[in-house]
């Protein structure tokens, strides 16, 4: 590896670089002229079928930096052939004709910009530098670059298109793998964002380093994404691989990546996610407001608040996140098995202030998590430690899956793992039951600082008709046992398992929906700053605390004893007011003297 003075550098041959690539005027895929097309030209994206043709990494950079404001880093590192390597061409010579074809001198750019106003690290792969491949060169570029946003504390945007390991360098280009693992890993551990951005082809040992080390992965679409050549999965499966396998979407199907962008929009994607990962934006209030009064129900009314709960019209997390958030953006999959879209992830702001928010989505699998869906939830509540967000969980499910393909994939140490994380999670969580708060698949993502109720959610550790199949073997008597397990949200907050109820319009959310985001935003965002006071030490110290009294023998003697003293002298003052009337009208009916009336 040498580090050549800029006098001593190849010359920059971009024109021709250009011209290679607008010689192409057909589009490859359907095969339309495409010399009029400005998205074209500019992108490199067919307007008609949407193929994303392949683009060199210098343009890639130019459509998505700020103007003028990209600064090369390192430019002038090249590769000296440290393995002497005889193939039928020598690896110098490919070297050299690479950089004259290009006008690079290596086979990723790496640099400085800002990108919608953020700085940014940014280092882009050039797939028509020896096939993107990564040797020792570039694996020093890419790893000088993750250390330069670390200690700028700023953050990194990686742009892949790589066919693996340099072959030329041996197990040299192997290593390059650890050392640029290794440097996302430290940039991770100080809390800065890492977006990856995987284009056509990623693959390789790339594709199994820094590419899959985002906090955050994107694709475009159609790129053809994998580890092993389609050709070395099919001879090693022996069979066809399916349709639309090793693709972008193949991929989000699976959980691997979080969102396939248009190259049209990574650009305001990209700005958008910077902004929200970069905010140091905190809610504050000058004058603390008051709780929205909530009218009690009579017990009697439990199984219509059930109803209610269930209404087929009403709000779900989705409708709730489009109405108090703005700038969500969603984030797929659990990295290991799929993208379980019973569970919805992302970032969003709130307010003003950045936030991950979560939510159980009735409208799929009637909120019913797989195992994926749980750690994808845990995928974006450790994604809020990291960069300082408080999360914000939307809870509405009858409970976990409860089939044998979820037994299979672990679901009982998916909902295991996921209360664990949540008990210590070192940033403030604020809970609500928007809906049906269904037993362990509710609890799942209701460990948090502050737990909020909707006025005609419920709660429970089974449906009424679970509790009435075994109680009374007879599931037409929900109606009785909804009373009796005092699922309610008046109930809930006289045993202390939620802090707040959050009113409805009346005859329920689903008769307004928007009145009822209107009081649900007021009502989070007046508990996000209560959860925000405290140290993050002491905000988890009494997170444990809050949970540990839940059931304690000690708090249930005492709510007894108080419920019972409060019970006794209501019947007191109702007695005293009765014999008090009573004796009023006997005098009126039959007036004696002061003394008859002492006798």
């Amino acid at each position: 590896m040498k580090n050549h003075d800029d006098s001593l550098a190849p010359p920059v041959q971009q024109d021709e670089e250009e011209e290679q690539y607008v010689e192409e005027e057909h589009c490859l895929f359907c095969d339309i002229n495409l010399s009029e097309s400005e998205t074209y030209h500019r992108y490199r994206v067919c307007p008609e079928c949407g193929f994303h043709h392949s683009l060199p990494a210098r343009q890639r950079i130019d459509l998505l930096a700020d103007p003028g404001s990209f600064r090369e880093v390192n430019r002038f590192l090249t590769s000296i052939d440290p393995l002497s390597f005889s193939g039928r061409e020598p690896y110098k010579e490919r070297i050299h004709e690479a950089q004259r074809r290009t006008g690079l001198t290596e086979a990723v750019i790496t640099g400085v910009c800002t990108i919608g106003g953020n700085p940014t690290v940014i280092a882009a792969l050039d797939f028509g530098f020896m096939g993107g491949n990564m040797g020792g060169v570039v694996g020093e570029k890419v790893t000088l670059a993750f250390e330069l946003a670390t200690k700028r504390k700023v953050p990194m945007v990686t742009i892949v298109s790589s066919g693996g390991a340099r072959v030329q360098e041996g197990v040299l280009s192997l290593m390059q793998m650890a050392k640029t693992a290794a440097a996302a890993k430290h940039l991770h551990a100080q809390r800065v964002p890492h977006i990856s951005v995987l284009t056509n082809p990623t693959s390789g040992e790339v594709y199994a380093s820094f590419a899959n080390l985002g906090d955050i992965i994107l694709a475009e679409p159609k790129a053809l994404i994998g580890f092993a050549p389609l050709r070395v999965v099919e001879e090693t499966s022996g069979k066809p691989l399916p349709e639309g396998s090793h693709t972008a979407e193949d991929h989000l199907q699976h959980g691997m990546i979080d969102q396939v962008v248009d190259r049209t929009k990574l650009r305001q994607l990209l700005s958008l996610l910077l902004d929200l990962l970069s905010a140091r934006y905190r809610l504050t209030t000058t004058k603390r407001g008051k709780s929205y009064p909530v009218p009690e129900h009579p017990g009697e009314q439990a199984w219509h608040t059930v109803q209610l709960a269930r209404h087929q019209q009403r709000p779900t997390a989705w409708d709730y996140i489009s109405r108090i958030t703005s700038s969500f953006v969603e984030l797929h999959g659990d990295r290991h098995y799929g993208d379980d879209r019973a569970v919805i992830c992302g970032v969003a702001e709130l307010s003003g202030e950045a936030v991950v928010i979560i939510g159980q989505e009735r409208s799929h699998n009637e909120g019913r998590a797989y195992p994926e869906g749980f750690r994808k939830a845990q995928r974006a509540m450790r994604l809020a430690a990291v960069f300082g967000m408080p999360v914000v969980t939307l809870i509405d499910t009858p409970g976990a899956y409860p089939g044998i393909d979820a037994e299979e994939r672990g679901i009982g140490q998916a909902i295991a793992s996921t209360l664990a994380l949540m008990s210590d999670l070192p940033t403030p969580i604020v809970s609500v039951i928007i809906g049906e708060g269904g037993s362990e698949g509710a609890l799942a993502l209701g460990v948090a600082d502050r737990i909020l109720m909707q006025e005609n959610a419920i709660y429970s550790v089974i449906s009424p008709e679970g509790a009435a199949s075994i109680i009374y073997r007879d599931a037409e008597k929900a109606e009785e046992m909804a009373s009796a397990l005092k699922l309610t949200a008046l109930d809930c907050k006289e045993l202390g398992v939620i802090d707040t109820v959050v009113p409805e319009p009346e005859g329920g959310a689903h008769t307004d929906p928007d009145e009822a985001a209107r009081l649900l935003k007021n009502t989070i965002v007046r508990e996000l700053l209560e959860a925000q006071q405290p140290t993050l030490a002491k905000l988890v110290k009494n997170r444990y605390k809050k949970f540990r009294r839940m059931g304690e023998y000690s708090s249930y003697f005492r709510a007894s004893i108080s419920k019972e003293v409060s019970d006794l002298q209501d019947l007191l003052q109702r007695g005293v007011s009765k014999l008090k009337q009573r004796l009023s009208t006997a005098e009126k009916e039959n007036p004696q003297s002061p003394k008859e009336q002492r006798d």
